[in-house]
């Protein structure tokens, strides 16, 4: 997947877990992107180990499928920064 690919996936991903986890994740446009670059990686790994039953890191598609994936995956990187940086949910 290119470049513009990932851009696009993470901002959505990004911005469909940030509404989604409760209380407020501040980073802006680039933290959003980031953080959902990095739920497409969590997420498309997730999804390898569930049907292959092996460890591979990962990446999901742009399709709804892949962005469903890669927000599943940033709602867990939110869920770990949150219990790294000690904010609470609220």
């Amino acid at each position: 997947m290119n470049i513009l690919a990932w851009i696009v996936l993470g901002l959505i991903a990004g911005a469909i877990a940030k509404a989604i986890y409760p209380g407020h994740q501040g980073g802006g446009i680039l933290g959003t992107i980031l953080l959902g670059i990095i739920g497409a990686f969590v997420g498309g790994s997730l999804g390898v180990f569930f049907t292959t039953r092996t460890l591979a890191l990962a990446a999901p598609t742009l399709s709804i499928p892949g962005i469903a994936l890669a927000v599943l995956g940033a709602i867990i990187a939110v869920f770990v920064w949150n219990l790294l940086t000690n904010r609470s949910a609220v």
